[in-house]
C-alpha cells in the first residue's frame, strides 16, 4: 500500500479530530503516529493509519462512547476501541484501499487498548498510545478529572506498557510538579 496516501488521510482526518470535545485528541493522534515511527521506524501503511485513527470515535460529541455507561474501565475501553474501528472503517471507505489493508487497520484499532499476544504491530500501537497519553493527554486529563481519577488512569496506562515503553516513560517530563510526582510514584511502585 502506498505510504503516499498518509498525508491525504491526515489532511482529511485532522479537522474531524479537531471537533472532539477532548481538545488534545488532534495532538494525541499526531503524537501516537510519531511514537509509532519511533518505536518501529519501518511501520507499514496500516499501522500508521491506525495510529492516526485509533480514537476517531471521540470526535462525535453525540455518538461517542462514555465512561459512565460502563461498569468497568476495561469494558469502556473495549467499546471505545471497537467503535473507533467502525468509525475509522467508514472514514477510510473513500480511499482506494484494498480490503485486506482496511481489515488490518480495523483489527489494529479494534484491539489497540489491550493488544493480542504475538502481534508485534499491535504492541507497538498500544505502547505508542500509552506513551502519548503520558506525554500529551495527561496534563489536560489531570485538570479535567482531578488527582484520584488521574492516579487510577495512570496505573491503568502504566500496566499496559511493555518493559521497553516503561523505560521510555522515564524520560517524559512535566511542567507541573504534582503530575511529575504522580507519574514518578506510579513508576516506582511498579518497578521498585
Amino acid at each position: 500500500m502506498s505510504i503516499k496516501l498518509i498525508p491525504q488521510i491526515k489532511h482529511d482526518l485532522l479537522p474531524i479530530l479537531a471537533r472532539s470535545p477532548v481538545p488534545e485528541d488532534r495532538a494525541h493522534a499526531l503524537n501516537v503516529l510519531a511514537w509509532v515511527k519511533r518505536l518501529q521506524p519501518d511501520a507499514d501503511f496500516a499501522l500508521q493509519v491506525a495510529a492516526l485513527c485509533h480514537d476517531i470515535e471521540r470526535a462525535d460529541e453525540y455518538k461517542r462512547i462514555r465512561r459512565a455507561d460502563f461498569d468497568s474501565y476495561d469494558a469502556f475501553k473495549q467499546a471505545h476501541a471497537r467503535r473507533s474501528a467502525d468509525v475509522a472503517d467508514m472514514f477510510l471507505r473513500s480511499y482506494p484501499l484494498p480490503g485486506d489493508v482496511r481489515s488490518r487497520i480495523y483489527f489494529l484499532i479494534a484491539n489497540h487498548e489491550f493488544g493480542v499476544p504475538g502481534d508485534n504491530e499491535l504492541s507497538v500501537l498500544k505502547d505508542a498510545d500509552s506513551l502519548s497519553f503520558f506525554e500529551v493527554n495527561l496534563p489536560a486529563y489531570f485538570q479535567r478529572e482531578g488527582t484520584r481519577e488521574t492516579l487510577a488512569r495512570l496505573q491503568w496506562g502504566f500496566n499496559r506498557l511493555s518493559d521497553n515503553a516503561r523505560q521510555l516513560l522515564r524520560h517524559i517530563t512535566y511542567s507541573k510538579p504534582e503530575i511529575e510526582k504522580m507519574v514518578h510514584s506510579i513508576i516506582e511502585s511498579k518497578t521498585g
